[in-house]
C-alpha cells in the first residue's frame, strides 16, 4: 500500500477535518493515512455521521419507556411496541442541503432514504409525513424551491406507493437561502421479524444489493456538514439521484429475504455509502470485513476506490448472509431483477480491509470510525445571544390594539402560514394502500389503520420555529407539547418521538446556545409526556454568509397509538346549536404569534405563554372527554390563535360560530393570541351536563365561548363574514401565488 498517495494536514482540511483530527488519525493507524483512508475518516467523522458536536447533549434525552423495542441510535430507526405482537418503526431525517441546490432530487432522495431506514429493519412503510420551511414566497427562487421540493416528494412517494398523510409548511425570510426539507416515515413489523444493522460470523458473505454505484452523492455527508455559499453549486455531484421504482423492487425483495432467516444483518446505504454500512455493522457486531471494491457493480467505468466507497447512490443495501445460504438470497434478488453481488466476507480482525484488483488500498479499524467508538466528541462553547433579553422586555401594552379586528382576521386567513396547504397535499397520494383514516376527515393528526387489526397509528410533525428562536428551551418544549396535543385531539395516546434538529453552525456559540436550550426543553417535555426519544437526525450548518442562520428548528415527529379506530376524533363542527367550549386557560398574551409577527411586524417578543404541568393536565381531561363520548369535535388552538381554530372547525361542513369574548383579556389576545395549552371542543346540548360534570372533576380551566351556527362567523355580535367566502380565500392562497 506504500505507493498510494500519502496525505498532509492540508489535504485533511480540504476534506473538512481539523488539524487535531488529522493527528488523531495518524495515532490510530500508526502511520500517515493515504487519500482513500483519509476520505473514509472525513465522512465518518463528519457531523452528519458522527454527531461529534451534538452527541454530548443528545445523550441527556429520555430514551427509555415501556414500549421501546430498540434503544435510541441502536438501529436505523426507532422501534416501538404497539401491542399484540406488532411493532412500529419510525424516523425523521433532513435533506436540507441537497434540496437547496437541486430541490426535486434533493427532496425525492430524502423520501427514498427515510423509507429505506424503515424497511431495512423488516418493517413495511405505511405512512410518510414531511416538514417543509421556505423563505419569502414572493421571491422567484422560493417559488422554484417549493415547486421542486413538493414535486420531488410527490413523485417519489406516489411512485413508491406509500401515502403521504400529513406534514407542515412554514414560510419565513430566514429560510431564503436554506430551505428545510424533513421527511418522516413509519412502518409496521411483526414481533420476531425485525432485522438488525449488525455483522458477525467469520466467513459470512457480504452482499451489496439494489442499484449500481455511481459518482452521485460523493462526499454528500461532508457537504451536509458545511454552510451554504455561492460556491455550493459546485457541490452538485454531492446531490444523489433517486429511482422510486427501483426502491419499490428493493422493498419487496428485502422483506422477502428477511423471511428466509438467511440474513445476519442489514443496513441501507445512506450518508457515506458503503463505508458507513461496513463500519457501523462491523463495529456493532465486533467483527471486521474484507471487501473487494472491484466487485461492486458500478455505473461508470474506472471509478477510484474512494469514489466507490463514498458514493451515496440511492436504492442500495448491504446484507450479511449466513454462509451456505447464498443461493436462496441470490434467487430472491434475481427474481426482483436487482443487482446482488458478493463483495467480501466477515473477518474476526475488527478491521476493514479494502482491495482493488487484489491490491490493498485501505486498512482501517471499524470501531474508531463510528459514533460511540473512536469518532471525536466535542463540548462546544455556548453563549446567550443579546436578542434573548431584548425579547423578554416585550409588553403587550406597547402594541396598540387595532380598531378593525375583522381586517386582522382576513390578514391571517390569507397568510401562507395559516391558509390551506391544499396546493401541496393535492400533489401527494394520501390514499394509496387505503389505510389512511383522515384523508377526507379534518383531524389534528394523521390516523393510519394497521391492516388486519382494529388499531391505528397516529402521526404528526410539529415545530413553531418562531417560538424556538424567541426562547429555545420553552419553544422546543412547546413543539413536543403541540405534537402530543395533536395526537390527543385525534383520540390517540402519545407514545414516542423522533426528532430532526435543524440549526446553524455549531461553532457559533450563540447558535450552539439555541441547540442546548432546545435539547433541554425537549427533554423536560418528553419526560412529562412519557414520550421517549427513539432517535432522529441532527442537521447543522443551515446558514449562509449573507443571511446568517435559520431559525432554530427542532422538528418533532411524534407517534401515537389508537387502540380502537372507532374512537377517532375529528376537528370539524358537526351541527348548528352545538355548544363551543374552550378547554384550557384564557391568557392575555400575543407574544410570538403570527398576528404579532406579520400584522404588527414585531419580531422581538418572548415565546407564548406555556405551562407544562397545566398543558399535561389538559391533555388528560381531553382523553376522558373523548373516551366518554362527551364531545362532537376537538381541535387544538395553535398558529393564528382561537379565531383560526374556530374557523378551521367551521369550514369543513360549511358551518359558522357565534361567540363572545372575555373582558379579562384584550380582544386581539382573545382572538389571535397563541398562548399554549388550549383546545376548542363542541358539545351537543344533550351532553352539556355530562361535559360540565366531567370538567368539574378536573382542575383544568374551561369556558363557554358560544354556539355553532349555520355559516356566519360572529364575535360579540360583530360579523366576521360567511364561512363560504372565508373558505374560498383560505383554500386558494397558495394556488394564487404558485399557480395550479
Amino acid at each position: 500500500m506504500e505507493h498510494l498517495e500519502l496525505t498532509t494536514v492540508e489535504t485533511a482540511k480540504d476534506l473538512g477535518l481539523l488539524p487535531e483530527e488529522f493527528e488523531r488519525i495518524k495515532e490510530i493507524l500508526g502511520r500517515v493515512p493515504n487519500f482513500t483512508e483519509l476520505s473514509i475518516f472525513s465522512v465518518m467523522w463528519s457531523e452528519h455521521c458522527s454527531y461529534k458536536n451534538s452527541i454530548t447533549w443528545l445523550k441527556t434525552l429520555p430514551k427509555d419507556g415501556p414500549r421501546m423495542l430498540a434503544k435510541a441510535g441502536e438501529e436505523n430507526a426507532g422501534l416501538v411496541d404497539l401491542g399484540d405482537g406488532i411493532g412500529c418503526a419510525f424516523k425523521i431525517e433532513s435533506h436540507n442541503h441537497p434540496s437547496a441546490l437541486e430541490p426535486y432530487q434533493g427532496a425525492a432522495t430524502g423520501v427514498g432514504g427515510i423509507n429505506r431506514d424503515i424497511f431495512t429493519m423488516g418493517a413495511r412503510p405505511i405512512a410518510q409525513l414531511n416538514s417543509l420551511r421556505f423563505g419569502d414566497l414572493s421571491q422567484d427562487r422560493t417559488k422554484w424551491l417549493i415547486k421542486g421540493v413538493v414535486k420531488g416528494i410527490g413523485d417519489y412517494g406516489n411512485a413508491f406507493g406509500i401515502p403521504t398523510v400529513g406534514g407542515e409548511l412554514f414560510f419565513d425570510d430566514c429560510y431564503n437561502v436554506n430551505p428545510l426539507v424533513n421527511a418522516m416515515s413509519a412502518g409496521i413489523v411483526k414481533a420476531g421479524e425485525t432485522v438488525s444493522a449488525t455483522s458477525y460470523g467469520v466467513g459470512n458473505p457480504v452482499y451489496i444489493v439494489g442499484s449500481a454505484t455511481g459518482k452521485d452523492g460523493i462526499h454528500g455527508a461532508a457537504f451536509a456538514s458545511k454552510d451554504i455559499t455561492e460556491d455550493s453549486v459546485n457541490d452538485l455531484p454531492a446531490v444523489q439521484v433517486g429511482d422510486p421504482f427501483q426502491e419499490k423492487l428493493l422493498l419487496e425483495a428485502t422483506l422477502e429475504v428477511i423471511q428466509t432467516g438467511a440474513v445476519v444483518g442489514m443496513q441501507d446505504m445512506g450518508a457515506a455509502g458503503i463505508i458507513c454500512s461496513n463500519s457501523e455493522m462491523s463495529a456493532k457486531g465486533e467483527h471486521g470485513m474484507r471487501i473487494d471494491l472491484d466487485k461492486v457493480p458500478t455505473r461508470q467505468e474506472n471509478m477510484k476506490p474512494w469514489e466507490i466507497l463514498l458514493s451515496e447512490s440511492q436504492e442500495r443495501m448491504l446484507i450479511v448472509v449466513h454462509k451456505g445460504r447464498e443461493k436462496e438470497v441470490e434467487a430472491i434478488f434475481d427474481k426482483w431483477d436487482l443487482n446482488c453481488a458478493i463483495i467480501g466476507e466477515v473477518t474476526d480482525t475488527k478491521r476493514l480491509l479494502y482491495y482493488m484488483h487484489g491490491e490493498l488500498v485501505a486498512d482501517v479499524p471499524a470501531e474508531d470510525l463510528v459514533l460511540g467508538g473512536g469518532a471525536p466528541v466535542y463540548k462546544r462553547d455556548y453563549r446567550e445571544p443579546a436578542y434573548y433579553q431584548e425579547n423578554q422586555k416585550f409588553k403587550i401594552e406597547d402594541v396598540k390594539e387595532p380598531v378593525d379586528l375583522v381586517e386582522v382576521a382576513e390578514h391571517l386567513i390569507a397568510h401562507p402560514n395559516i391558509a390551506s396547504k391544499r396546493w401541496v397535499t393535492k400533489q401527494y397520494d394520501s390514499m394509496v394502500g387505503a389505510s389512511t383514516m383522515t384523508t377526507n376527515r379534518p383531524c389534528d393528526a394523521a390516523v393510519v389503520n394497521v391492516r388486519g387489526t382494529n388499531k391505528a397509528i397516529v402521526l404528526t410533525v410539529d415545530c413553531n420555529s418562531r417560538y424556538v428562536y424567541a426562547d429555545p428551551q420553552k419553544g422546543c418544549a412547546i413543539a413536543v407539547a403541540e405534537a402530543a396535543r395533536n395526537i390527543t385531539c385525534a383520540g390517540g395516546e402519545p407514545v414516542a418521538i423522533t426528532n430532526c434538529l435543524n440549526f446553524g453552525n455549531p461553532y457559533n456559540p450563540e447558535v450552539y446556545w439555541q441547540f442546548v436550550g432546545a435539547i433541554k426543553g425537549m427533554g423536560e417535555a418528553c419526560t412529562k409526556f412519557e414520550t421517549p426519544v427513539t432517535g432522529g437526525n441532527v442537521s447543522f450548518y443551515n446558514q449562509s454568509s449573507d443571511e446568517g442562520p435559520v431559525f432554530p428548528t427542532p422538528t418533532i415527529g411524534m407517534l401515537g397509538v389508537l387502540d380502537d379506530i372507532n374512537t377517532i376524533m375529528t376537528a370539524d363542527f358537526k351541527r348548528p346549536g352545538d355548544l363551543i367550549y374552550l378547554v384550557g386557560e384564557l391568557v392575555n398574551d400575543i407574544a410570538s404569534s403570527q398576528y404579532l409577527a406579520s400584522y404588527h411586524k414585531v419580531s422581538k417578543s418572548p415565546a407564548p405563554y406555556f405551562d407544562l404541568e397545566k398543558e399535561y393536565a389538559m391533555h388528560q381531561v381531553i382523553k376522558q372527554l373523548i373516551k366518554h363520548e362527551v364531545v362532537q369535535s376537538v381541535h387544538d388552538v395553535s398558529d393564528g390563535g382561537l379565531f383560526i381554530a374556530l374557523t378551521e372547525s367551521a369550514m369543513p361542513n360549511g358551518l359558522g360560530f357565534e361567540i363572545e369574548s372575555d373582558s379579562d383579556v384584550r380582544k386581539d389576545a382573545f382572538l389571535f393570541g397563541e398562548a399554549q395549552g388550549r383546545v376548542v371542543v363542541s358539545v351537543s346540548p344533550k351532553d352539556q351536563e355530562r361535559f360540565i360534570e366531567l370538567m368539574a372533576t378536573s382542575e383544568v380551566d374551561f369556558s363557554l365561548l358560544g354556539t355553532v351556527t349555520n355559516g356566519y362567523m360572529t364575535v360579540d355580535e360583530e360579523s366576521f363574514g360567511h364561512v363560504t367566502d372565508t373558505k374560498l380565500v383560505y383554500d386558494n392562497v397558495l394556488h394564487t401565488i404558485l399557480g395550479e
